[in-house]
């Protein structure tokens, strides 16, 4: 093993712990604008582009019926048309789409604004230290000032703890409709495709042969999600500009063909008439109307992967022109086509000419798969996000692109999407009912993006209360007026989303809840320093060779894990580490900003404390890569001496200073380690490179694969010699292997508590931690080197 005091060359590396930044936070040309423009109408517009096949069919499918007079397919073309335009072009693309946070959007992103500039902390490890993170900063530089209203606003949700559980609940029912549109868009997008095959035979043949081929499609959807997202995504642009050419062609034909008149229903008045002559029939069809907008909400969730500028001419220049265009085609159609057979009803497919109908087919399945690929995606990465907060439980996270970040893989989320989409298909098997329940989960994320951003207007942007009044009356107004028509569908399936979004509200709850105690648990029974002063520099007992990693979710102070461990073996680690990993209310964290390295007890005790800080829309290195960035924080940390070093210090009340260090390869002049076999003789250092060597003499051992472990320091600053001793020690340590000792916590409810708690912990939370992943997953430890020590937990 040997230490070395030499030139570090200059290095550069994108690694997969680190949160790759996009091209568009660069000043990007109009070519990467526009090739983003283009990317994002296959991953953001795919559900979207599909509302065409279902919007109309599920209108008049009961509630109102198309008449010689045209004024109910009229008005509804009115409707569909006023609609788009204040939905999805004004609130999303000109107001909500500049809610970002850095970048990313969604309705967590929203969430995680306001808790940082409100400091409602929703995370129990939160730390002043977080909000020196850059991406925190962000948002302070974005409003330095507020408005008198706004900052009573942030002291009220800041003192009242009941404001701020209604604004975690608020966010996590939008999260759960968002699930529970993952699970219908796929359905009925699929099964409004395949129902094309209606006019192709007899209704007899159709109604044993739509729904297997719907269920097949879905299985062979969700069968491939394992690939990734980028193995098929050159496929998906494609696809959709295909889609959006074909309908606003139709529709361009049927304009001239049936009725060039048409456009004179998007005046407003067509509604007034549409209303007054339907009336309650007419509202009760609202929920049928809604399907318009299906998707509009991806345009915000799916702003990290592009850009503002690229998401808005895309909508703005076509996909918005190409869905108005394919509505007013299909209701001039059927203005001149009021005699229809009844089982046919007004679908999609009656408007297009009988020569296309299997082209058109072939392209609407293609274009019904894109689109559930999209929704299916953004529930993966919500169901992250919702984990990285504390919201859920630990589910395995499968990074299926090592260069496009955010494409995701959850299997156990995957297959329970498959088995209620199949569920689904089977139970409803008409396009009706899956548009009551695909309504009212679309509007009700889209209620709550509304109330949020609100909030966001006032404590984030300090406009005044007026505005966001306004806000709230222009949007807020229609969208409650389409929340009730879908509402009275209970029914009629709007139960389905309803069902859903309460069992994983539950869920999420109260695995929140049971966190969230177990975390006030440990800081409530955590071992004071002087303990640990007391056992001296052996901690009482034989120090063993090799880096003892103690897995902690406290960010101060010793776990009780500890002294319950070291009372019960008679040896411990030469070096030990307590690890923190943590999430913080940010996208990203920069690699540089990643660990926070401190000491616990004086230097010769050799035990140091590390927070590791990950955004809610990053991922973890496996174990190799880790292990080296986490011994190289602390070789740093020890190397640099001074508290000062990397300009920021975090004092953690009055037990320890830590010091912020990025991972090894994000500096230039930092530490470099190198592991190469022992046997290997190109392992040794360069003679360019070696101006000093320290030898360390390590015990003889079993025989095994050793590796040669060794340092490369700067040559200045000079290394003082205590601190040479510890790097020593930390290399042979290093050179022994790694150890990861886990507590293993059985969380029961206290005596005395009540029996709605005693349900929560013991029942509901417990059910929930057996069955997630384990701790030793979320790092890829490896088995034979992982220990754990079990504790019970009175909360």
């Amino acid at each position: 093993m040997d230490l070395e005091v030499g030139a570090c060359k200059d290095q550069a590396r994108v690694g997969l712990g680190g949160a790759p930044k996009c091209g568009f936070q660069r000043a990007a040309s109009w070519r990467t604008v526009l090739t983003l423009a283009y990317e994002s109408l296959g991953v953001v517009y795919g559900d979207l582009s599909t509302s065409p096949l279902y919007v109309y069919k599920s209108t008049f499918a009961e509630d109102i019926h198309h008449s010689e007079t045209n004024e109910e397919i009229l008005g509804v073309l009115s409707f569909v048309f006023w609609t788009l335009t204040l939905v999805p072009l004004l609130k999303y693309v000109f107001i909500v789409l500049k809610a970002d946070d850095n970048g990313e959007g969604g309705t967590f992103a929203l969430y995680s604004l306001l808790c940082r500039h409100a400091r409602l902390n929703p995370l129990p490890s939160c730390q002043l230290a977080d909000e020196d993170l850059s991406e925190y900063k962000d948002l302070q530089l974005m409003s330095p000032t507020g408005t008198s209203f706004s900052s009573r606003l942030k002291s009220t949700l800041e003192r009242f703890k009941v404001l701020q559980r209604f604004l975690l609940v608020l966010a996590l029912i939008g999260t759960c409709m968002v699930i529970g549109d993952g699970v219908l868009a796929p359905s009925i997008s699929v099964f409004s495709a395949v129902s094309g095959l209606e006019l192709s035979m007899s209704r007899e043949q159709h109604k044993y042969v739509e729904v297997p081929i719907a269920c097949v499609i879905l299985i062979a959807l969700f069968a491939l999600q394992h690939y990734g997202t980028h193995k098929i995504g050159f496929l998906f642009a494609p696809v959709v500009i295909l889609w959006l050419l074909c309908i606003s062609s139709i529709g361009l034909y049927n304009i001239f063909r049936w009725n060039p008149h048409v456009y004179q229903a998007l005046s407003p008045h067509y509604m007034y008439n549409f209303l007054r002559k339907t009336q309650r029939q007419g509202w009760m069809s609202l929920g049928g109307i809604l399907l318009c907008i299906t998707g509009s909400e991806a345009m915000f969730a799916d702003l990290g992967h592009f850009s503002q500028l690229s998401i808005q001419i895309a909508f703005t220049t076509f996909v918005y022109p190409s869905l108005i265009l394919a509505y007013m085609g299909q209701a001039a159609y059927l203005s001149q086509h009021h005699l229809m057979d009844s089982d046919y009803q007004v679908g999609f497919y009656v408007s297009v000419p009988e020569k296309l109908r299997w082209p058109v087919l072939a392209i609407a399945i293609l274009a019904a798969v894109v689109g559930s690929q999209a929704i299916i995606t953004g529930t993966f990465s919500i169901i992250k996000q919702c984990t990285a907060l504390g919201c859920f439980p630990k589910v395995k996270i499968v990074h299926t692109s090592s260069k496009i970040h955010g494409q995701i893989y959850i299997p156990e989320i995957n297959w329970t999407l498959m088995l209620l989409c199949l569920a689904i298909t089977i139970g409803f098997r008409d396009t009706k009912r899956m548009g009551n329940a695909s309504g009212l989960a679309v509007i009700t994320v889209m209620l709550v993006t509304t109330c949020l951003m609100s909030l966001v207007i006032v404590l984030c942007w300090n406009q005044s209360i007026l505005l966001a009044i306004g806000f709230v009356f222009l949007f807020g107004t229609m969208e409650a007026l389409y929340f009730s028509a879908s509402l009275v569908k209970f029914l009629e399936g709007a139960w389905v989303p309803i069902a859903l979004a309460f069992i994983f509200l539950i869920i999420m709850c109260v695995w929140h809840y049971g966190t969230l105690k177990k975390y006030e648990y440990e800081v409530h029974n955590k071992v004071p320093l002087d303990w640990l002063l007391s056992l001296g520099p052996n901690l009482g007992i034989v120090r063993v060779r090799g880096i003892g990693l103690v897995r902690t979710e406290l960010v101060s102070g010793i776990p009780a894990i500890f002294s319950h461990f070291v009372t019960n073996l008679p040896a411990f680690h030469q070096v030990l580490v307590f690890l923190c990993i943590k999430s913080v209310p940010v996208p990203h964290v920069k690699p540089e900003e990643r660990f926070l390295v401190g000491r616990i007890g004086p230097r010769e005790f050799r035990i140091y404390r590390c927070i590791v800080r990950y955004g809610y829309r990053d991922f973890h290195k496996d174990d190799m890569d880790f292990e080296k960035d986490l011994v190289c924080s602390i070789a740093e940390f020890i190397r640099s001496g001074n508290p000062g070093y990397n300009g920021i210090n975090v004092n953690l009340k009055d037990e320890e200073t830590m010091q912020v260090v990025g991972a090894y390869w994000t500096q230039a002049d930092g530490i470099r380690m190198s592991e190469v076999d022992a046997e290997n003789k190109g392992g040794s250092p360069g003679p360019s490179e070696q101006t000093e060597i320290v030898q360390a003499h390590s015990p003889p051992m079993k025989p095994r694969r050793k590796k040669k472990v060794r340092f490369i320091v700067p040559e200045s600053p000079r290394i003082e010699a205590e601190a040479r001793d510890e790097l020593r020690d930390l290399m042979d340590a290093r050179e022994a292997g790694v150890a990861y000792i886990l507590g293993h916590s059985y969380v029961r409810a206290k005596q005395g508590s009540s029996l709605f708690r005693k349900a929560v912990i013991n029942v509901g939370y417990d059910l929930l931690r057996r069955n997630c992943r384990v701790p030793t997953y979320e790092l890829s430890m490896p088995h034979e080197s992982t220990l754990e020590v079990g504790m019970i937990y009175p909360i």
